[in-house]
C-alpha cells in the first residue's frame, strides 16, 4: 500500500517505512505528524478525491537541520556591483510510521 502526501506545496509519494525530507514543520524530533492524504493506493485500486482524504498517514520525526549550502552570484558589468550569497533551506526529516484508510 502506498499514499501520496501533501507537505510545504509538494507531494510526495509514501510507504510504511519510508524516510522522507519534507520542507521544515512546526515540530521537535520524536513528535508525531500528520499529512495531508491526496491519494491511496492498493494493490487492486487507487482511491481518490473524498474518500481518500478520510484517510491518515501518520510520521514520526526524526530531526530538523540545513541542507547544502547554494551559492548564488550576481554581477553588473561596467558597474563595478557584485555580490556573492549564500543559502542553506531547512527540512525535516520524516519517517512515515502508518498508513491507513
Amino acid at each position: 500500500m502506498y499514499a501520496i502526501i501533501e507537505t510545504g506545496g509538494k507531494q510526495y509519494k509514501v510507504e510504511e517505512g519510508n524516510v522522507i525530507f519534507v520542507e521544515k514543520l512546526n515540530a521537535e524530533a520524536e513528535e508525531k505528524v500528520n499529512f495531508k492524504v491526496v491519494a491511496v493506493g492498493t494493490d487492486n485500486d487507487i482511491v481518490v478525491g473524498d474518500a481518500a482524504e478520510k484517510a491518515s498517514v501518520a510520521g514520526k520525526v526524526l530531526k530538523n537541520g540545513k541542507g547544502k549550502k547554494i551559492t548564488v552570484s550576481t554581477y553588473k558589468p561596467k558597474k563595478g556591483e557584485k555580490r556573492k550569497l549564500g543559502h542553506r533551506q531547512p527540512y525535516t526529516k520524516v519517517e512515515i510510521t502508518s498508513i491507513s484508510i
